[in-house]
């Protein structure tokens, strides 16, 4: 077995440790994924990391050994950088997507000052299943590299674009490529999701947990629209708003 890492001074053990903060997640432009579910995922990673107890199991079944980038760490040290109460015993580093707006092509789902992370990881999700690559972000919103939206897509995080942008870049990229802009909000002119009639390229705009999307966004898109609402309740939950909306996209896109 490789050597251990047994002391929390160890400048990777700290560098784990710091990654749970957004700062060095972007400082560094990598992030933590938990769980033996990516040991089963195409996915390249930067780094695996073990907890001592475990190595003899993950490398039976997995061959982890044959890894150069294969670290492990103490049993409490790996516990230090968990972040899951039932931990499997494995972490990957991953890099971050670097792309930029204008790598964007197709269709697009834009989240405005989404904070709730469990809303975010939800979103990526339901976007993956209903078949649309492409997410950006207000700046400001939820880090979806948190290790709480990380864990919530289900390792959905590594199909998709993901871009943060202002606003004013959004709606500028998205005039300058002739988008249809779809904002759900309760708006005077709102009609019902069903009677939309989609382009070529289409952005699915969708705002705040609380707050709802922003009048800048409201203001300038091309259609406001709604989910009816049948119970007496005032509004959906907005990754379950995002999922009904893009499901009935995804229909409306079918039949094109």
């Amino acid at each position: 077995m490789r050597d251990v890492i047994a002391s929390p001074d160890n400048k990777f053990y700290k560098l784990l440790k710091k990654l749970d903060k957004k700062k060095y997640r972007d400082e560094n432009s990598i992030f933590k994924a938990e769980g033996e579910k990516f040991l089963n995922e195409n996915i390249n990673f930067n780094k695996i990391i073990v907890k001592e107890s475990k190595f003899e199991y993950f490398d039976e079944k997995y061959k982890i050994s044959k890894h150069d980038n294969l670290t492990i760490l103490k049993d409490n040290l790996f516990d230090e950088v968990s972040t899951q109460e039932n931990s499997q015993g494995i972490i990957f580093l991953y890099s971050k997507n670097l792309n930029t707006i204008e790598d964007i092509q197709g269709d697009v789902v834009i989240l405005d000052d989404i904070q709730d992370p469990g809303n975010a990881g939800t979103i990526i999700r339901t976007m993956i299943a209903a078949n649309f690559q492409n997410l950006i972000l207000t700046k400001g919103s939820v880090d979806v590299y948190n290790p709480k939206t990380v864990r919530a897509t289900m390792s959905g995080i590594f199909k998709l674009n993901i871009i943060y942008e202002t606003p004013e870049k959004i709606v500028e990229f998205l005039n300058n490529k002739n988008y249809l802009k779809i904002a759900t909000a309760l708006h005077e002119d709102s009609i019902s999701y069903e009677k939309i009639e989609l382009r070529e390229n289409n952005a699915f705009i969708f705002g705040h947990e609380g707050g709802g999307v922003s009048e800048y966004l409201i203001e300038n898109s091309d259609i406001k629209a709604i989910i009816p609402i049948y119970g007496n309740i005032e509004s959906l939950n907005v990754s379950v708003a995002t999922g009904i909306f893009l499901y009935k996209m995804r229909e409306k896109l079918e039949s094109l």
